[in-house]
């Protein structure tokens, strides 16, 4: 086929994979897989090849992230079912004191999103929301926005998330140098997004009857909470005005958040009643794969081939072995030692594999889509049109990711269907380790802006928060389009320096 006839396979492909998701409800693996083999067989692949293409676009992939995947969300699911997660951002507000508890709730956000899947992350920390809410007898959103904006900065940036592992394994980019850049930067975006949120939430929207009664009681009503944070005294009247307001209407299904959010874990009740882990230990099992992965890609760029030193970082900071390592430690020190049976740490480890496998299918998808592209020269059919479009690798990564991202709602879906057709431009640019990096933080940029009403995160944010759809729209959406923004103009600035 001529390049020109490839690009418009590969466009009606992806137009394709869109119209499957969103219009037909397809899930993204069944879409991938799908799209994947049809444009195989429009661009001229031989019938006889496509399983053995298939098999190697997913082994490809699924060799690099499944195993990394799959012990980062075991470390998750014990830090979550100890009660460490509570037990982190209680400490933290303590350390923060009152008038900073936004703050203390938007760092538990962030630590505990290294970790921790967002939509889990959220339904854990939003209960201490509701309750430093109430309390303080301020607006739910000045706690819960930048709280829930950090979680989302470190999954759409940071792994060992899903979207940028894969990124990573079909990039062929280094995670020790993804996070020596994106720590950092992920710290500014999260620390400016509360910055942003605290001038966003000086404005007080409505709530849903439901929510607000569950946070405040049934006798508060919108106006009570306006005048608390326009008159804070009259906070500790304890006089609510007894105005009714109605309800948003339509967007509620009469169930309380808790009750349609958050379910009874049967592993829960089984497991032994000890008190939390403490906050230091926490946060050391947190911090602990991080180091290690970063000690492990210094010591390979500074020390001497054959240096026993070398040889060990190397070794320990691998990210799947850093992980097995810290899930090892989090068996032992959350679990054994507070009283729970080898059979207990077994099944808490298995129950964190099924709400991930998924994922990774989809990761390992568009592994195949991207072997696809390779194989039947779409890719390079591509990389010479954004080549021509004389746009610099960063503002292409991140547009393509944007946009994805915007149309069809799921970061992940969009930073793997993103590096799936651009890898090839980024192979054979010759970058080196550190400008890969700032590449496939340039593609977490473009897959946090935008969260609206396609994405399923957007949806748990504002039922959690009780907010209408507009509002939504006013602050979440706002909020992590300037973290999206953000992350790519730093991405743009660290780039000199790569």
């Amino acid at each position: 086929m001529s390049p020109t006839a490839l690009l418009i396979v590969a466009a009606a492909g992806v137009a394709f994979l869109l119209l499957l998701v969103l219009k037909f409800k397809f899930h993204p693996f069944v879409a991938l897989m799908t799209v994947s083999i049809l444009v195989a067989l429009v661009a001229g692949i031989e019938p006889a090849d496509l399983v053995e293409t298939i098999e190697l676009g997913m082994g490809s992939i699924l060799g690099h992230i499944a195993i990394i995947i799959a012990l980062g969300a075991m470390v998750g699911r014990i830090i979550e079912l100890s009660g460490g997660a509570r037990s982190l951002a209680t400490r933290l507000m303590e350390k923060f004191g009152s008038r900073r508890t936004p703050l203390a709730l938007t760092a538990a956000g962030f630590l505990l999103g290294i970790p921790v899947f967002f939509e889990v992350g959220v339904i854990i920390l939003m209960p201490l929301a509701y309750g430093v809410a109430k309390a303080a007898k301020k607006p739910l959103l000045v706690y819960a926005l930048p709280m829930c904006a950090a979680m989302l900065v470190v999954h759409a940036f940071l792994p060992p998330h899903p979207g940028p592992v894969a990124v990573a394994g079909l990039f062929g980019a280094d995670i020790g140098r993804i996070l020596l850049w994106g720590l950092p930067l992920t710290a500014v975006v999260t620390f400016v997004s509360y910055l942003v949120a605290q001038r966003m939430t000086r404005r007080v929207y409505p709530m849903s009857d439901e929510v607000r009664a569950e946070v405040y009681g049934l006798d508060v009503t919108d106006e009570d909470i306006l005048d608390w944070t326009v008159n804070p005294a009259s906070a500790h009247t304890g006089t609510p005005s007894g105005h009714h307001v109605a309800s948003h209407g339509g967007e509620h299904t009469g169930l309380s958040a808790a009750e349609e959010f958050a379910s009874v874990d049967v592993l829960t009740a089984r497991l032994p009643d000890r008190p939390a882990p403490s906050f230091s230990m926490i946060a050391s099992l947190i911090v602990l794969p991080i180091l290690l992965i970063l000690a492990g890609t210094i010591a390979s760029s500074t020390l001497d081939e054959g240096n026993l030193l070398r040889n060990v970082l190397v070794v320990v900071g691998a990210p799947m072995v850093a992980l097995l390592l810290d899930v090892l430690l989090c068996g032992y020190l959350l679990g054994i030692r507070r009283g729970w049976t080898l059979t207990d740490v077994s099944d808490v480890m298995g129950s964190a594999i099924p709400p991930v496998a998924m994922v990774i299918l989809v990761a390992g998808a568009g592994g195949v889509f991207g072997k696809v592209l390779v194989a039947t020269g779409i890719s390079d059919a591509v990389a010479s049109l954004l080549q021509s479009t004389g746009l610099p690798i960063l503002a292409l990564a991140f547009f393509f990711t944007l946009v994805l991202r915007a149309v069809q709602g799921s970061a992940t879906v969009a930073l793997v269907t993103t590096a799936g057709v651009i890898a090839p431009l980024v192979a054979g640019a010759g970058y080196n380790p550190n400008q890969l990096a700032l590449v496939c933080l340039a593609m977490g940029a473009g897959a946090l802006a935008l969260s609206h009403i396609n994405d399923a995160g957007y949806w748990i944010v504002v039922k959690l928060t009780g907010l209408s759809v507009s509002a939504g729209l006013r602050t979440w959406t706002a909020i992590t389009t300037i973290g999206g923004l953000l992350g790519f103009a730093l991405t743009a600035v660290l780039w000199p320096l790569a």
